[in-house]
């Protein structure tokens, strides 16, 4: 049975660097250190006040310590990882754009009137949990030893579960909406018509060759040779 360090490390970078920052930033939080007063997304404050961290605090404070947040951070730790380790093994570069572009959309969506959400780290995580769904339509969840049923519909039944315990419904039907639309992009048009409108740009694999982050097979960019990073994953380097 492997340590808890061992299992950190055998994390695949993205996954492991966005649960460890939403892990540290409740922390931070819990302990006073951080107001989340200055975490939240709000258009004003980042265009008028300049407060340009806006944009990426949201996404990692998905709570003060409690049952939600726990569960969202395990979502992360099982579904995200299974993702990245699954259909998305070898291809560091192509999860990083999916997060980038969920991450993109959403601040998109809450520029729209009854739309805005001001913590986006739960909606990134019902991304998260939605594209899993779709690439493992047939695998059996037991939600909390009671319930019985296909990932296929555990997005949905994690938003009626919102609903019944009084959280919003807004944040987990945005992450819903977005992760369609990344899967409709990226798998079920190109089906259907042979064409990717969504490809990973060069800029990506740029950055996951600068950084090291994991593997991208058939990359473009030849990894750089630099020194180990903190997120580096179990990638090992290819010869082409």
């Amino acid at each position: 049975m492997s340590s808890p360090a061992e299992y950190y490390n055998s994390l695949p970078p993205i996954s492991k660097a966005y649960g460890t920052l939403c892990f540290f930033t409740t922390v931070l939080v819990q302990l006073q250190i951080l107001d989340p007063g200055l975490l939240y997304f709000s258009y004003p404050y980042v265009f008028k006040s300049f407060q340009i961290w806006r944009l990426f605090t949201s996404f990692f404070f998905l709570g003060k310590f409690s049952i939600n947040f726990g569960i969202r951070l395990l979502m992360i730790a099982r579904y995200g990882v299974q993702l990245e380790k699954g259909s998305f093994e070898k291809r560091t570069a192509d999860f990083l754009w999916m997060m980038i572009f969920g991450a993109t959309s959403l601040l998109v969506l809450s520029a729209i009137p009854y739309l805005e959400t001001y913590l986006l780290g739960i909606p990134m995580v019902s991304m998260l949990l939605y594209v899993w769904s779709r690439e493992y339509p047939n695998s059996q969840i037991s939600m909390y030893g009671l319930v019985q049923l296909r990932s296929f519909y555990l997005p949905w039944a994690m938003l009626g579960l919102d609903v019944i315990f009084g959280s919003p419904i807004l944040p987990g039907l945005l992450g819903i909406m977005v992760g369609h639309l990344y899967y409709f992009f990226t798998v079920l048009y190109p089906l259907a018509s042979g064409k990717n409108y969504l490809k990973t740009p060069m800029w990506v694999h740029k950055i996951v060759a600068r950084f090291r982050l994991g593997v991208q097979a058939n990359s473009p960019v030849r990894p750089a040779n630099t020194g180990p990073t903190a997120f580096r994953g179990r990638g090992y380097r290819l010869n082409q």
